[in-house]
């Protein structure tokens, strides 16, 4: 008896010390899990993003800038080029050699009321410029003034932004030392000049009236790209053109349509363009991040719905709605057609039906937080019916929300502008997104954010599409409006087939010009 006494307790404490040690182990494990975890939590974010922001602001007069990043839950893995972190550390000294307020500022506003022209082969001064005019919604002008950057960063321009609007309102300057707004005492904005294609120093008029040529430069030209540019106009960025336009000191551009593509059509912008951007689907990823920062009351904006809507998700889903309709509002084609493209795209889970059993109720149930963005609060309200009726059939909880729905857009009113440029913002911060087709709004949050989005089609004959969207293989926005044709030798060649990484866009079927990169 003893014998067998002295057997069971040595086996007791035999397994007692095993489990010690494994649950030592187990321990340990997680600590060490726990450990690194927290060491990753830690990990300071680049605020630079890789160089591209240069370090030489103080942080809380722009809180956006340096602490953007912290609100995406990965980094952007587009890293910029060393040739383009360099080319905007050159370009920011430049900006501050010649921007408002300097004496070459001075000298050049000078020689502009003065509108004397320039023989060939007399100096135009150190600085030249490209001034931008606003106009258009929140999502024109953010295109048009990457457009415009990108057009002075190949060309050695300065560029400086209509303030006559709300841009500063809702953007931090973007260079250090300086502005980037144009002065509002600027002589060619004191309400005599009228920029359109009738005005008699728009370039597209003066070539077609034989009106210039190289022997006798103007001291300004107005550049017209809008949706209704003839040919001339939109042909301005062609190698023979640039001979003359290069001469010129003062560059007025009017635009609304996003026209980088264009500029890999002139051979002498086009190794640049590859040196500046190896990847060719980053260029307005990269520019928005290095040009735009939202100031700090509309980042207050961000942030707080934020946190309060979407940090906590294990998964959100962006859905951007634009009507193009004269008598925009809800239609039930439309709120068809989001159905049916986040449910065959897997984007959002199936209903379930009331009969099937639900999930257990002490399991972890993962949340999608789906934000809307509309002028119409119906669609947000009709998809938040839908998941609070009946379960999915995953067991997920789906939450959506929609910050604002105006019904009017209210274009130049400051409220109304800061909270579309922080939808905008939020829309950027989703893991995944759905936008209209041709809305610009749309196509600067997902690149913004670095998104390959799904494109919903545009309606035709109030009936859904089929297929409703079409998943986009770049981040790129659409030249809505281009020519149709290339340059000189890619005169008589279709423009979206004349490079591999320039093609139409997904979202308009053989039609409009869209960056793809070539990997």
């Amino acid at each position: 008896m003893k014998i067998l006494i002295t057997f069971l307790f040595s086996c007791v404490l035999v397994l007692s010390i095993m489990l010690l040690s494994s649950s030592n182990n187990i321990k340990n494990q997680l600590l060490d899990a726990i450990s690194t975890v927290s060491k990753e939590s830690e990990t300071p974010r680049d605020k630079l993003l890789g160089g591209l922001l240069t370090g030489d602001f103080d942080e809380g007069s722009c809180f956006s800038r340096y602490h953007k990043s912290s609100l995406y839950r990965q980094p952007s893995p587009y890293k910029p080029s060393e040739y383009l972190v360099s080319k905007l550390r050159s370009y920011e000294v430049l900006h501050k050699r010649c921007g408002p307020d300097t004496k070459a500022y001075k000298e050049a506003t000078e020689n502009l009321v003065r509108d004397e022209n320039y023989a060939e082969g007399n100096s135009i001064g150190e600085c030249r410029y490209i001034v931008w005019i606003a106009g258009y919604g929140l999502g024109n002008r953010m295109l048009t003034i990457a457009s415009a950057f990108l057009y002075a960063l190949l060309t050695e321009r300065i560029i400086l932004v209509d303030n006559r609007k709300d841009v500063s309102d809702i953007l931090c300057e973007p260079f250090p030392g300086t502005s980037w707004l144009l002065p509002l005492d600027f002589p060619l904005m004191n309400g005599t000049y009228r920029f359109d294609k009738g005005y008699s120093r728009c370039y597209g008029t003066m070539l077609n009236n034989h009106a210039i040529n190289s022997t006798s430069i103007p001291q300004h030209l107005y550049l017209h790209n809008l949706h209704d540019s003839r040919d001339e106009d939109k042909m301005f960025v062609c190698e023979k053109d640039q001979g003359l336009i290069n001469k010129v000191p003062w560059l007025i551009i009017q635009a609304n349509v996003y026209f980088v593509p264009s500029l890999w059509f002139n051979p002498t912008f086009r190794p640049e363009l590859m040196k500046l951007f190896p990847q060719k689907d980053t260029v307005f990823h990269l520019l928005s991040r290095y040009l735009f920062h939202p100031t700090n009351q509309v980042w207050g904006m961000v942030t707080r719905y934020y946190h309060a809507h979407l940090s906590r998700a294990d998964e959100t889903l962006g859905i951007q709605i634009r009507v193009f309709r004269k008598n925009a509002g809800y239609f039930q084609h439309v709120m068809d057609q989001i159905v049916v493209c986040t449910k065959r795209e897997k984007l959002l889970p199936e209903l379930a039906s009331q009969e099937e059993p639900q999930v257990n109720a002490s399991s972890i149930t993962k949340v999608k937080a789906v934000l809307v963005t509309s002028l119409y609060p119906e669609y947000s309200d009709n998809l938040k019916s839908m998941f609070w009726e009946r379960p999915s059939s995953t067991g997920e909880v789906v939450e959506v929300n929609q910050p604002s729905g105006e019904r009017f857009q209210q274009t130049d009113k400051k409220l109304h502008d800061q909270k579309a440029l922080a939808e905008i913002y939020l829309l950027s911060l989703t893991d995944k997104i759905v936008t209209s087709a041709r809305s610009t709004f749309g196509y600067v949050a997902y690149s913004i954010g670095g998104l390959k989005p799904w494109l919903l089609f545009q309606p035709r004959d109030l009936t859904t599409p089929d297929p409703p969207c079409v998943r986009s293989t770049s981040m790129e926005p659409c030249y809505l409006t281009p020519p149709f044709h290339g340059c000189e030798a890619d005169w008589g060649k279709n423009s979206g087939e004349i490079f591999p990484f320039v093609m139409h866009c997904e979202d308009l079927v053989d039609d409009g010009l869209k960056l793809y990169d070539e990997l």
